[in-house]
Order: structure tokens, then sequence, then C-alpha cells
């Protein structure tokens, strides 16, 4: 029997629609500053990690893709990046955004609205984050762990009794600043100097011949990233002082400069030297894709972050509510996941207590772990 095709045209759009829906790629949004090096870290053990989960037949036979757009490590970036995948129905989840200030200023915008969507960052440790909202989860530590164990090295490893920081004035430094003093302090420690810093500050002399004026310090803490890092060590040398350098995690790169950075202590959730074979087996794999390159603890936090998204997708399928749902109960309702930065098991503020930092230390171009713990 023939049908008009004033009534088959309509039926069969829907029915295309139908299947390509059930077969169409699986999209999750990758938010990071992905023109400078961290931001191609994570970018590329993203694109591992899918290119694996593919290989392996996808979600029911459904492939994964990831969506990428670059927020610039800018916070009014970050939030019109984060209203376009929140507006794009085919966005399940995003993995980001890397720096705690863009992931904060996002985080309206993902837990806003009728169709809120997931946004799990790798690497966002400010603690301001935990109240971010229910849909806003890190699978990192936050500065409340990175302060403290850095305060602890220098104490008690380095037995450094007067310490100077910089930070800089943004959400990540200051947090990771105020944890460090704190703890130093508790322990019996002096803060010498604290000054905050700009990246397009002229010169860092005038902040480093202060503390030799105050009498030097054992230890100069960076609560900043590599970028300030790369100019601060040099004008150590400028003004003749020599103490041992430390900092947080945002100062990972730093070993592969072309500044000389041997001795400097970084904290760290994660190092490619972890032990176990799940690490070693991610290690070997992304070393063969990126030839000459070392994951760091954001690509490391943003492969676990794509696999543990496929493993919530298998039970959920890609409805956003059910996925938050989901994850919310990772370690708890459901098994934590055993990733290669180690136990995710999330707590009601979306955050990983279970995570912790080690200290590493720049070693002929590499960052390994110190010895002793």
């Amino acid at each position: 029997m023939r049908i008009s095709g004033r009534l088959a045209w309509p039926a069969l759009v829907l029915a295309v629609a139908a299947c390509s829906s059930k077969t169409a790629p699986i999209a999750i949004g990758l938010a990071g500053p992905f023109s400078t090096e961290r931001g191609q870290s994570m970018r590329d053990a993203a694109e591992l990690a899918v290119a694996e989960i593919n290989q392996a037949g996808g979600i029911h036979g459904r492939t994964l893709k990831l969506v990428v757009r670059d927020d610039s490590a800018n916070a009014e970036r970050a939030m019109a990046v984060a209203r376009a995948f929140y507006a794009d129905p085919t966005v399940v989840a995003v993995v980001g955004h890397l720096t705690s200030g863009t992931t904060l200023a996002a985080a309206p915008v993902y837990n806003g609205g009728d169709t809120p969507l997931v946004e799990i960052s790798p690497s966002a440790s400010s603690p301001e984050l935990s109240s971010a909202g229910p849909y806003t989860f890190r699978v990192c530590p936050t500065d409340l762990l990175h302060g403290s164990r850095l305060a602890a090295w220098a104490f008690d490893r380095l037995h450094a009794k007067r310490a100077a920081v910089l930070y800089i004035n943004d959400a990540y430094g200051r947090g990771v600043r105020r944890v460090f003093e704190r703890s130093f302090t508790a322990r019996g420690g002096t803060i010498v100097s604290d000054d905050p810093y700009l990246l397009d500050l002229p010169s860092f002399g005038p902040y480093l011949r202060l503390v030799l004026q105050r009498g030097g310090a054992d230890v100069l803490m960076i609560a900043g990233t590599q970028a300030g890092a790369e100019r601060i060590l040099p004008a150590l040398k400028t003004v003749g002082w020599s103490p041992t350098v430390m900092g947080g995690d945002g100062l990972t790169g730093i070993e592969k400069s072309s500044v000389d950075a041997n001795g400097v202590y970084i904290s760290s959730a994660y190092l490619p030297d972890r032990p176990g074979a799940a690490n070693q087996k991610f290690v070997a794999a992304y070393a063969k894709a990126y030839p000459g390159k070392m994951p760091d603890h954001r690509g490391a936090g943003a492969y676990d972050i794509i696999h543990l998204l496929a493993r919530a997708l298998e039970a959920t399928g890609p409805d956003r509510t059910k996925l938050r749902d989901y994850l919310a109960g990772v370690g708890t309702r459901t098994p934590a996941y055993d990733g290669v930065t180690g136990r995710i098991a999330f707590d009601s503020s979306g955050d990983v207590p279970d995570k912790d930092v080690v200290i590493g230390v720049v070693h002929d171009g590499h960052l390994v772990t110190a010895g002793g713990q």
C-alpha cells in the first residue's frame, strides 16, 4: 500500500532522527588554555583516553568525541565557553576547566538553569570550588593539602626556619600561599616576606633584594605558575641569592624550561614515576602517542576523567542528570574509580578527600618523586 508523501516524510524524518540519536557520537566538552603547554598536556591525554575507549568499542557501540573550546585561562572567556557547552544539547559533560579561576567563573553557568551540565576539573585546586554547586567536581586535591605538604617538607625535611613567599595574585596563588604560611608558622617557622605579583611585573629584583635586606630566607616559596618561575629563577642569580626554591603544582613544566630549575621542589597530585601497572601502561601509551613527552598532573587527571565518564555513561546513558547522579555516588553507591592518579571517590562537595600530594624535585630536566616519601 502506498503512503502519501505528505504523511511519509515527517515519519521518515522522525525515524531517521531517532536512529541517528542512538548511533551518533557522544559529545564531551574539553575546556582549557590549549595554546599553552599546560593546556596541551590536558588535551593530549584526553584525546588518548577517547581513542582507547573508541578502539575498545565505545559506549554501547557509540563512539566518544571531544568538543574542544579554548578558554585562554581567562575568566570571561571561560564563562563564554561554558555557555556554549551548556547550550549544546549533545554535550553531556565537560572536562575542565584547568585553572581555579576559570573553573570558578564557569561554575554558575554549569550549575544553573533547567539542564545543568557536569564539569570535572583535573587540576583546579581552590578550596572555594567545594561550594561551587552540585554539578561541579574535581579529581585533584585542594590547596589545603598542597600548602600544608610544602610547609611540612620545608620545615621538617629541609630544616628551613625562614621562608619568603611570592604568590601570583589570583585564586590559585592566594590559596596555596595562605595555607603554606599558616602551616609553616604553626611549625615554628618565620615568614620573612609575603608579596603578590602579576606576570607583567617589569622585574622581580626589588622583591628579592628586600628579602636579602631582611636577613634572607632558607626557602623561597613560589605560589604561582611556570611562567612566573621562569622569570624568578634567573633573577635570583642576578641578586646573588641561592635559597631552596619550592612551589605548588602550578610550577609543573619548569623542569622542561630553558632556565636552570634543578633542585626546585614541586608539590603534585601525580608524577609519571608513580608506582603501579595502570600508570606504567598509561605513561607508555602516552610516550608512544606523543614521542618525547611525559604526562603531567593535568594530563593524567584529564585521562582519568574521560575513563570515569565512560564508566558512568555505560551505566546511565548520555543523560546529564543521570550522569551527575552517578558521579555523585562514586565511592559510596558505586565503586570508587582507581585511576592513574589514584583512587577517585567523591564526597558531597565533589571533592576527592582520599587523594594525596607528593613532593617532586627537578632533576636533569625531569620532575621526579623526591626521596623519603
